[in-house]
């Protein structure tokens, strides 16, 4: 249903290199630069990292973005490269029951606090 997905970052470039690691387990291992963006997929993003407008007097705004995992491996790997690149984990990979009993899933905070999730919600 969405054609694509963009969000703020204060540092582009940094953020870029935080999302580089724990998207590339999820099969979004190639990026396009354009205008001052980053857009993750081929040759039609899907998810973009913008910059805060200027003149801006207040940071970035926190969003929820959850990306589909291939495979618990690949969650797994997702945090793993978020672990390793330190960043605050919110949930470890689990079973969500409150969800439902295959909704396999990690919470992480990339570097502008946004709540970054991998989810596979296929049985093991």
């Amino acid at each position: 249903m969405l054609n694509h997905v963009e969000i703020q970052t204060a540092a582009v470039q940094a953020s870029a290199a935080f999302h580089d690691a724990v998207l590339a387990p999820l099969g979004a291992d190639h990026r396009i630069e354009h205008q001052g963006r980053i857009g993750y997929r081929d040759e039609h993003p899907e998810f973009w990292l913008g910059p805060v407008p200027e003149p801006s007097s207040s940071r970035a705004r926190e969003s929820h973005l959850a990306f589909t995992a291939p495979d618990r491996r690949a969650v797994d790997a997702f945090y793993q490269a978020a672990a390793d690149l330190g960043a605050e984990i919110l949930h470890a990979p689990k079973i969500w029951l409150g969800y439902h009993d295959t909704y396999y899933a990690v919470f992480v905070r990339d570097p502008d606090g946004n709540n970054i999730e991998a989810v596979c919600e296929r049985p093991e």
